[in-house]
């Protein structure tokens, strides 16, 4: 693989850290900004609002230019935005700077699954995506819980300028080792919104939307779970969440490799599988190396859905991915927001703390229907040849040994 993908890795690995640092700081937030925890936890919303906003809007302001140019500025806003949340002065400083720094995550994602395809050969790309996204996997085991304990001794401000450093290294990265990658000679935004135009691509976002949402219902609600039933005491929990990231970080790598060989049955059977864990989960909850087991399975399982997903979008975006690319990171936000609101209506129903678990396997059985019925029409309905640009992933009718080769690059 490409040295350069490990420039992308760690740029998405300091966006993981912020992303979900944010929820383990609350306490310190709270107490340091004289503000109460359900306030504090309006700048994890902020940040969610920022992603929802920044990906169509800054990925249509990037149309038509040159992608390395894209991710460095990108990577250079989030930098800025995090040193603007380590200096705020006030809670609403910290969540207008919060608002900014999630403005380019969405963006950064979708241009940086684009360059990651774009550099490696066609049998390979999703695979290299999945590299790129290991920065955010990676980011759950070591800097989230490394930021927490940071944060505790020293205070949340000293976690965001350390996550300013990491940014800042990710950006020289992206500086110096991804190569100069031009924007296809179709590009802009007219062109780019045509590929909305494709059914097939709202029933990938739709896939997402509804199968994702049931990996957040059970992350939402997995620390009251691990105490109230399975038994663990309030620090152990940090270590079961670590076993979460390792989850992660497999199904990262399982799911790009196995796209690579056959994309529209990985999808399908990732979304199976975790429907099927989550509802096992209610009854693995009980007892606490059955838990620990089973939330490295969920984070296996949910993962291995993101790296043939964004594939799959940008195949059906040939044409013009990034945008399309970008929009899935909006939809795994409304999967966050769905699935976290949903288990919450479980729980204030006097459900149990479980109830989120099946909330959630419902969802994900759902978003499985939704990607066998995509692929069930579109084996009926093959998309009409189109001119492609060699950057573009191929579809699954086209063998991907036929395609030229990329670039080789030095192997990270």
């Amino acid at each position: 693989m490409p040295l350069a993908l490990l420039a992308l890795a760690v740029t998405a690995f300091a966006i993981g850290t912020t992303e979900f640092a944010a929820m383990g700081l609350l306490p310190q937030v709270a107490d340091g900004l004289h503000v109460s925890i359900p306030q504090a936890g309006w700048l994890i919303s902020a940040y969610a609002l920022g992603v929802v906003i920044g990906a169509p809007l800054l990925t249509a302001l990037a149309a038509g230019r040159p992608r390395k140019a894209v991710l460095v500025a990108l990577a250079g806003l989030f930098t800025v935005g995090n040193l603007l949340c380590a200096l705020a002065p006030d809670f609403w400083t910290l969540a207008a700077a919060r608002l900014i720094t999630g403005l380019p995550h969405g963006a950064f994602f979708g241009a940086g699954a684009v360059a990651a395809a774009e550099l490696v050969a066609p049998n390979r790309r999703a695979r290299a995506v999945a590299v790129m996204f290991s920065g955010l996997t990676v980011s759950n085991i070591v800097g989230v819980p490394a930021a927490t304990l940071l944060g505790q001794h020293l205070g949340w401000r000293a976690t965001m300028l350390v996550v300013v450093l990491i940014a800042a290294a990710g950006t020289l990265a992206i500086v110096r080792l991804v190569p100069a990658l031009p924007s296809p000679a179709q590009s802009g935004l007219r062109h780019e919104l045509r590929t909305f135009r494709s059914g097939q691509l709202w029933l990938a976002l739709a896939t997402v939307v509804f199968g994702c949402g049931g990996f957040f219902a059970c992350y939402s609600y997995i620390t009251p779970l691990l105490t109230e039933v399975s038994g663990y005491a309030t620090g152990s929990v940090t270590l079961v969440l670590a076993l979460f990231g390792v989850g992660m970080t497999i199904g990262n790598v399982l799911g790009g490799f196995a796209a690579d060989r056959a994309l529209r049955p990985t999808v399908c059977a990732a979304f199976v599988l975790l429907a099927a864990t989550l509802a096992l989960f209610a009854v693995t909850a009980h007892a606490r190396w059955s838990a620990a087991l089973t939330v490295m399975l969920v984070g296996l399982f949910g993962f291995a859905i993101v790296p043939p997903v964004q594939t799959l979008v940008m195949q059906k975006a040939r044409s013009a991915p990034t945008l399309a690319s970008a929009t899935v990171q909006g939809a795994f936000n409304l999967a966050n927001a769905q699935g976290a609101y949903l288990g919450g209506l479980a729980l204030d129903a006097g459900l149990g703390w479980t109830s989120p678990t099946l909330v959630g396997s419902g969802l994900a059985a759902s978003g499985a229907l939704v990607a066998v019925l995509a692929w069930a029409l579109d084996r009926r309905r093959p998309a009409p040849a189109v001119a492609e640009p060699a950057a573009v992933v191929p579809t699954e009718a086209e063998p991907a040994e036929a395609e030229p080769a990329a670039a080789a690059m030095t192997t990270a």
